[in-house]
């Protein structure tokens, strides 16, 4: 079924209803994905009172060639719509360099993030920082007491929750349906109760979440809950929703030119690990704010030692020994934010179902890509990404 057959009468026919069971697959992720707030609760993430739009210097990427997922040659132009993708937008220099959208996607469309969102929660965590809300070396349970008898109370740390380095045992499966993730996504609201469940929310779930003997900070492990006890902590030293909190420090200050969205479970609690929906224009404005070491015209929002310190203390060996060193070979990982070469400080967001912020400073480039692919993490089509990604770079350098 194609996106436009989707949603397009009243009441829509059976098997074209996008729903909270479906949204996530394909072909209703197609619309889903960019239409989340007629699914799901949400929290408005105000955009400020002096947006700023882009320069435009526009070049055709279309024809760079780069090995695709299937290992044969491809270009940019054909791969965009071979691996669904929904928006890609290229800034060079901060000026609009390229911009490609899929079916009923436009700049003005926001559009799911999933895990780039928890870039955005660590970039804003370094503003906390900077003000003195918050130490990144001070126990989780300092900001959250309720927590003590979780994982995350005893020697567990704001700075481990940024660095995916909590002890914590919960495996990230997007495909077992019996696997923390399924509950979590119900707890979260992503996801209708089953049938007899006792209804839960996401603090509950996160309140009860618990180790899995490693010592914390040994070795990365990728867990969204991590990210959402972040949230929450920014929350109580704030004494605000994330939600605020992100606009007045961070998407209003960077000159976001839309307001952007959070999901919210039935107990108004933020999903900072996930639930970010935003134009891809001011995705594209996010990353080249971290590109320019946190400055948005003229402005020093995110500071700049916070981005210096994700580029030289991510733990190498720590990555090695995660589940995601076969992904990107050599990495590391700090703050929510993926070093993805060691050697000229790639830094990478990435999220579910092929979504990236891909941020190269010799190119002096940042590409933002959206998409809908139907399954939550395909390698080969990441590395295939990785390889464009890195091509559009070279072209541009």
């Amino acid at each position: 079924m194609a996106a436009n057959d989707l949603m397009n009468e009243f009441p829509p026919a059976h098997g074209a209803q996008v729903t909270l069971s479906n949204w996530r697959r394909a072909p209703f992720s197609q619309w889903g994905f960019h239409n989340v707030r007629r699914l799901l609760p949400t929290a408005n993430i105000a955009r400020g009172a002096q947006p700023v739009s882009f320069e435009i210097s526009l070049r055709d990427v279309g024809q760079i060639r780069f090995t695709g997922h299937d290992g044969d040659e491809t270009m940019v132009a054909a791969a965009l719509p071979a691996t669904h993708t929904d928006a890609l937008v290229v800034l060079h220099r901060g000026r609009l360099a390229a911009e490609w959208y899929g079916t009923d996607m436009d700049a003005a469309t926001p559009h799911i993030v999933f895990s780039v969102s928890k870039s955005i929660c660590g970039a804003l965590g370094g503003i906390l920082v900077e003000r003195g809300v918050i130490d990144p070396d001070h126990p989780v349970t300092e900001y959250i007491p309720e927590l003590a008898s979780s994982v995350y109370g005893g020697d567990c740390t704001v700075r481990h929750l940024l660095d995916m380095s909590v002890g914590i045992s919960f495996t990230e499966d997007y495909v077992d349906p019996t696997s923390n993730v399924f509950r979590y996504r119900r707890a979260a609201g992503w996801d209708p109760q089953l049938a007899g469940e006792k209804p839960t929310d996401l603090r509950s779930f996160l309140a009860a979440q618990q180790p899995d003997g490693n010592r914390h900070g040994s070795l990365f492990h990728y867990v969204s809950t991590n990210t959402d006890v972040l949230g929450w902590v920014y929350e109580r030293a704030c004494g605000r929703p994330y939600a605020e909190i992100l606009s007045d420090y961070l998407w209003a200050p960077m000159g976001a030119q839309h307001d952007a969205y959070i999901t919210v479970d039935s107990k108004d609690a933020m999903r900072a690990a996930g639930g970010i929906c935003a134009t891809a224009h001011d995705v594209a404005r996010f990353g080249e704010m971290i590109r320019r070491r946190g400055v948005a015209h003229g402005r020093q929002v995110v500071p700049g030692a916070w981005i210096d310190d994700i580029n030289r203390e991510g733990d190498a060996e720590a990555w090695a020994r995660g589940e995601f060193a076969e992904l990107f070979p050599g990495a590391s990982y700090r703050s929510q934010w993926y070093r993805v070469d060691r050697d000229r400080n790639v830094l990478m967001a990435f999220g579910i179902h092929g979504q990236f912020i891909y941020i190269n400073p010799d190119a002096e480039l940042v590409i933002v890509r959206m998409a809908c692919e139907d399954a939550p993490v395909d390698p080969e089509i990441a590395r295939a990404w990785r390889r464009g990604f890195d091509a559009i770079a070279k072209a541009f350098m």
